[in-house]
């Protein structure tokens, strides 16, 4: 049996990027100094924006909660992906999110997620715990004593912190 690749001719011209106007980066390297330091300061048209760009965001992360509990870890985590494209530094979005991979299987992103948690919130005992479930997961079981630390430091009352901590001492020795 003799395999052959069809060459086809007919190709798509190429369009150069520079013959397309209004691309979005455009606009963006045209600004001066001048006019990026005043556009930092918010003024009552942006901040309207921010607003619903929050609930916007809340609505995925709910909706992710839901299907979240009816076991679609998938689509839970494309909602929670959407919300963080719109507010990127929530905390508790990245902890759902490691919580979510660490129940499909996926130790390194959950590891990342649960990492980025506690680097916007370190003072959250839940992150600290599901990055220590993460590095237990990954392999890491040093790691995941000195989050189990941290997380008890925050949280001592918390039993389940607690639990993970001793299992994590069993899988050193």
């Amino acid at each position: 049996m003799k395999l052959t690749w069809n060459k086809n001719p007919k190709k798509r011209p190429r369009v150069a990027v520079t013959s397309v106007t209004d691309l979005p980066f455009e606009k963006e390297a045209s600004e001066t100094e001048s006019q990026r330091e005043t556009s930092d300061q918010l003024n009552s048209s942006e901040i309207g924006v921010n607003q619903s760009e929050n609930h916007l965001a809340e609505s995925f992360r709910a909706q992710g909660d839901k299907l979240a509990e009816e076991g679609k870890y998938e689509e839970a985590l494309g909602k929670w992906e959407a919300a963080l494209n719109l507010v990127p530094e929530n905390a508790v979005l990245h902890e759902q999110k490691a919580q979510v991979l660490l129940e499909l299987g996926e130790a390194w992103k959950a590891l990342k997620a649960a990492t980025r948690a506690t680097e916007i919130d370190p003072s959250w005992a839940e992150a600290w715990t599901t990055l220590g479930r993460a590095q237990l997961n990954f392999g890491e079981p040093d790691s995941a004593i000195k989050s189990f630390e941290s997380a008890l430091s925050i949280n001592v009352s918390s039993m389940k912190k607690v639990k993970f901590f001793s299992s994590s001492i069993s899988l050193i020795q």
